[in-house]
């Protein structure tokens, strides 16, 4: 399973991305309260700004403090995600 870094140590599985946003618009705002609301919020920013959020296709949402242009690069490039090791 290929993972993609999004900050401080916090990985996603790259197959269950739907999408990654920028926050500021008003359905970010929206699936962020209801995420909230679900329990289905990670947040992913050690107390820094959040700057994208990650979708996945189980209805979790992780908060990243990095660009979205960021982890999109992360994904396309060689060598920069990370494998995990399944015993």
């Amino acid at each position: 399973m290929k993972l993609l870094h999004v900050g401080f140590s916090n990985s996603v599985a790259i197959s269950k991305i739907v999408a990654i946003i920028s926050p500021e618009t008003a359905v970010a705002k929206r699936l962020r309260d209801q995420g909230r609301e679900n329990n289905n919020l990670v947040d992913c920013t050690m107390g820094r700004k959040m700057r994208s959020m990650v979708l996945t296709d189980s209805d979790f949402i992780f908060m990243s403090a990095m660009r979205p242009e960021a982890l999109m690069q992360r994904m396309e490039r060689p060598g920069t995600v990370e494998e995990a090791v399944e015993d």
